[in-house]
């Protein structure tokens, strides 16, 4: 009888991955929250994937395809390189590439609340910050890898680890900008200008102030400024991505210090590593 039950729960251990096995009840109702937001979410790309589709939307539709591709990453993370991501950090980037890509460009989101670029640009960095916090936390308590680094540097690379993806995901708005006539970096009205190159090569600064409207090629543009073509968008997305990081790192230069006891809540948005040993023995 104990032989039959051993090959049965050996078939199990071999049928149900470790990563999706819950170890107490709220992590199952966790998983059951994650999974029903993973389904609905999903269900809707690909709904609004058919729709463009038959509409002949077709840039709609690689925004969707490129949306279903982003959900695979957690998935693929914890799949394939053994690193838990906390049940709050998954559903958070569920959300954000949901409220990125499809309610923000799909929806035109960004042009009706105008501050929903800045909210998501802040949640990236405070995100990112996490990946990074995560990945240099769990090498530097890895046993075999001789690494004790301060949390003072561990939460320095994960600022760096922020910024620069901050930095990139710019490179790719200034890319789609340029090579396939978007407009990722948004416009910005302003009233005032300073140029040197209207100087007229005397590297003296002209200053062109109260500007209230933008004539081109004779045809007013009916705005009240002055166009600025994405740097004032570039640099707020990341300033915002700065202060997303520097509030995590702030936690969790302390988190590290005490290893959770007074700022516990950090751990929501920390990957680690699946101990592989643990997941036998549950």
């Amino acid at each position: 009888m104990s032989k039959k039950k051993n090959r049965n729960n050996k078939q199990q251990k071999k049928i149900i991955p470790k990563i999706l096995r819950a170890v107490n009840i709220n992590e199952m109702k966790a998983h059951k929250v994650k999974a029903a937001i993973y389904i609905i979410i999903r269900v809707v790309i690909l709904a609004i994937m058919v729709f463009s589709i038959v509409r002949g939307q077709w840039e709609n539709t690689m925004t969707c395809v490129m949306s279903l591709g982003l959900l695979m990453i957690p998935t693929f993370i914890e799949h394939k390189m053994n690193i838990d991501l906390p049940n709050v950090m998954e559903v958070i980037m569920i959300i954000f590439v949901f409220a990125a890509n499809v309610m923000g460009e799909l929806g035109a989101f960004y042009e009706a609340i105008p501050i929903w670029d800045t909210i998501l640009h802040a949640l990236n960095g405070f995100i990112c910050a996490g990946v990074g916090f995560g990945l240099i936390d769990i090498l530097n308590r890895n046993e075999k890898i001789k690494m004790n680094l301060s949390p003072m540097f561990v939460c320095l690379f994960s600022f760096c680890f922020s910024m620069t993806a901050g930095t990139v995901w710019e490179f790719f708005e200034f890319g789609v900008d340029m090579l396939l006539g978007r407009d990722m970096q948004k416009d910005t009205i302003i009233n005032s200008i300073n140029s040197v190159l209207l100087s007229g090569g005397t590297n003296d600064v002209t200053r062109i102030k109260e500007i209230t409207e933008t004539v081109i090629n004779g045809k007013n543009l009916g705005i009240n400024g002055y166009l600025d073509i994405g740097l004032i968008d570039t640099m707020k997305d990341l300033l915002v991505n700065f202060v997303g990081a520097v509030i995590f790192n702030f936690v969790g230069y302390f988190y590290l210090k005490d290893r959770g006891k007074s700022v516990n809540f950090i751990t929501n948005f920390i990957p680690r590593r699946i101990n592989l040993k643990e997941s036998k023995d549950n």
